[in-house]
């Protein structure tokens, strides 16, 4: 029953967070100076010539409707509501017109959920290895030069590490391409080869800062766990520096590097919008950057959606598995 009550109380909290996130991407759009309509129809013009007034404003209305500015604030709202969170239709891309957001979207997002998700969970793991060995051994000689290794990449921009690695292996050896340049039409083995040389640089920037931030928070944690005093009871006890390790440090720090993990794959293209706008890695940062530009509400409103609905899901996740880590906690 408690299970129950607690899930219960987790998911209305899980659908709050969703609407209360998407409710603000929809009006701060509308806020923007530009119209995606007016902006088309320019556009148009510029390409064709004059066109007839009445031509004009029904093509006008058409293209309101499918945008979804048509009729008050209030209904274009409940419209968004209906068709894009519950449906996943945020009609058609004004970058890309008359294709629709979300097929854009669908084409894009493997890229980056690939890139990402790789980088973060080897990143997470890699990161917290070397942080519980730098955190529960601190006082030996090499914990301490991987834990000021880690503090000395972490506060490095993504941008500036992705750019020096683009200069040192693109530019210089020229192992790499300068841009991404993935071919789609010569068989599948030549996709995944040149999908595997442009995800390499993109990759190490991600990988080489997520790791050196998992190592400080957990040393961080270790560190503090290790001085507790259920640990040196262990250690009393003629515990095995190994069993202590695992048992008593690590399953007491690792909780909150989970809701961090949760949350980091929850958002795995907001981190990287930087990274794939450098390397011109066709993920949805680049797709976000672009729909700015352009005040493509359809295509902020659909990747943005989309990260606030994985992110509260993977935190959701990470709260419902955190009895089977730690059995002191209950669903109560």
């Amino acid at each position: 029953m408690k299970f129950w009550k607690y899930l219960g109380l987790r998911l209305t909290t899980w659908a709050l967070t969703i609407l209360i996130g998407v409710t603000f991407i929809f009006f701060i759009p509308r806020m923007f100076p530009s119209d995606p309509v007016e902006r088309m129809i320019g556009n148009m013009e510029s390409l064709s010539g004059s066109m007839d007034p009445a031509a004009k404003e029904a093509m006008r209305k058409s293209l309101r409707i499918q945008f979804g500015l048509d009729g008050s604030l209030w209904e274009q709202y409940i419209t968004f509501l209906w068709r894009g969170l519950l449906h996943f239709d945020f009609g058609p891309a004004l970058m890309s017109y008359p294709t629709p957001a979300g097929e854009i979207i669908a084409r894009n997002l493997p890229f980056t959920v690939g890139l990402s998700m790789c980088t973060t969970i080897v990143a997470w793991c890699i990161g917290n290895f070397i942080g519980l060995l730098a955190g529960f051994r601190k006082n030996k000689r090499s914990s301490r030069i991987l834990e000021g290794i880690a503090i000395c990449i972490y506060p490095i921009p993504y941008f500036i590490l992705a750019l020096v690695l683009q200069i040192i292996f693109a530019y210089v050896l020229g192992w790499f391409p300068l841009q991404a340049t993935i071919q789609y039409n010569n068989g599948t083995a030549t996709f995944i080869a040149t999908l595997l040389k442009a995800s390499v640089l993109p990759a190490l920037s991600i990988l080489l800062l997520g790791t050196g931030w998992w190592i400080i928070s957990m040393k961080s944690l270790s560190g503090t766990t290790s001085e507790e005093d259920f640990v040196l009871y262990a250690r009393y006890r003629g515990l095995s520096e190994g069993k202590i390790g695992y048992s008593y440090v690590f399953r007491n720090s690792i909780l909150t590097q989970i809701t961090a993990l949760a949350m980091s794959l929850g958002g795995v293209f907001n981190g990287s919008i930087m990274t794939e706008i450098i390397f011109g890695y066709p993920g949805v940062g680049t797709l976000i950057q672009g729909a700015i530009m352009q005040s493509d509400y359809n295509m902020i409103l659909g990747c943005i959606t989309i990260s606030i609905v994985a992110i509260s899901t993977c935190t959701l996740i990470a709260d419902l598995i955190y009895p089977f880590i730690d059995p002191r906690i209950r669903y109560s």
